[in-house]
Formats: C-alpha cells, structure tokens, sequence
C-alpha cells in the first residue's frame, strides 16, 4: 500500500507563487507515474500536470509557461512549483502516484489534497 500526503497549499494574491510537494511512502518498490490534479469549486478534478520515470513532462493547457512539475526519485517526492497564479487556479489541489511494489502489483494512490486560494 502506498501513502500519498501532499503540503504546500495557501493563500496568494494573484501573480503570486507557491510550491506544493507531495510524498510516497510504503511498500513502494517503483513509481511509474506522479501526477498533480486539481478541484476548482463546483468543477471536476481535472489533470494538471505529469511527469514520468524517465523524466517526460505535460501540462494542461491553461499553465504550460507558468506552473512547473518535477520529481525527486531518490525521495520519492514530487513538486509542483505555481508562478503567475490567477484566481482561476483556485482549487482544491491533489497528488496522485502510480507505483508497484516489490511483487509487481501496481498501485494508484490519492492525497488527502491542499487548498490553494488565489484572490486579492
């Protein structure tokens, strides 16, 4: 089983930054997958942003130039560095990790997720 927590969340006027991580820990032998999704209020989750094993990156549309994904490996950690935010990046922020364990089962774990508030 693998645990997702993710940090970093707040309030911010817009054109601001901040920086969200999120941790995996447990019976992790392999990530393949770390993703950030987000909530906007009364909206799905859609995906943000992903990054793979080998290092390969997209972005939604509306915050390729702005928003920034990578990952630690060594720590299993994934970042999630926001600039230039806008009110319209308000929403309920979550990680998602796709992983194996160490008898190949593959896991897909959620965070609990962070707020992130853009407003002046």
């Amino acid at each position: 089983q693998v645990q997702v927590v993710e940090s970093g969340g707040g309030s911010v006027q817009p054109g601001g930054s901040l920086r969200l991580s999120c941790a995996a820990s447990g019976s992790i032998f392999s990530i393949s997958v770390m993703s950030w999704y987000r909530q906007p209020p009364g909206n799905q989750r859609e995906l943000v942003a992903i990054v793979t094993s080998n290092g390969s990156t997209n972005y939604r549309d509306s915050v390729k130039g702005r928003f920034t994904i990578s990952r630690d490996s060594a720590k299993n950690t994934v970042y999630l560095q926001m600039n230039s935010l806008k009110p319209e990046d308000t929403a309920v922020y979550y990680c998602n990790v796709i992983a194996r364990d160490s008898l190949g089962n593959a896991f897909g774990s959620w965070g609990q997720g962070t707020q992130v508030t853009v407003s002046s």
